[in-house]
């Protein structure tokens, strides 16, 4: 019985951490392209080169999707997808906020201090919200469909 325990315990990890690692590269790529054509829907200058960035400090909070998700998905998931995408984009504006403040603490700076449009002292910026309800709902659409495709089964 223990073992059962044992590799129930291990395949669990083994599924957080991918999936984890999933979210990392998936976050840091849909930056890379929302920073790449923001400048279609702002006053900024457009290139056609289509330069994005991103920092690899955002893999390590785009991977902290997945337990948050364990966590908040079985209190919000009885909620209607208004209610849902609103609670995901607050949750962000929250993790944005302590990990910008941290990173500025620890490194001297926060990597992306905004000074444009609607801020919360730079950490956050409250006109995204849209963006961040939208990006919760394909998030909460991923999370669902890689927890029920990923599977950790010892033969």
């Amino acid at each position: 019985m223990h073992f059962d325990n044992t590799v129930d315990l291990k395949n669990t990890l083994k599924k957080t951490l991918l999936i984890s690692f999933i979210f990392g590269l998936f976050g840091v790529t849909v930056e890379v392209f929302f920073t790449a054509f923001s400048p279609l829907f702002s006053q900024d200058t457009f290139s056609w080169s289509l330069q994005g960035n991103s920092y690899a400090w955002m893999f390590i909070i785009y991977a902290l999707i997945k337990p948050l998700f364990d966590l908040g998905y079985p209190f919000v998931s009885k909620f209607n997808i208004l209610i849902r995408t609103l609670s995901y984009s607050l949750v962000v504006f929250l993790i944005e906020f302590i990990s910008g403040l941290v990173l500025e603490k620890l490194t001297g700076s926060c990597p992306w201090k905004y000074v444009d449009g609607l801020t919360f002292l730079g950490y956050i910026r409250l006109d995204y919200i849209f963006y961040w309800m939208v990006f919760g709902y394909f998030i909460e659409y991923i999370y669902l469909f890689l927890q029920k495709i990923i599977r950790f089964d010892e033969c």
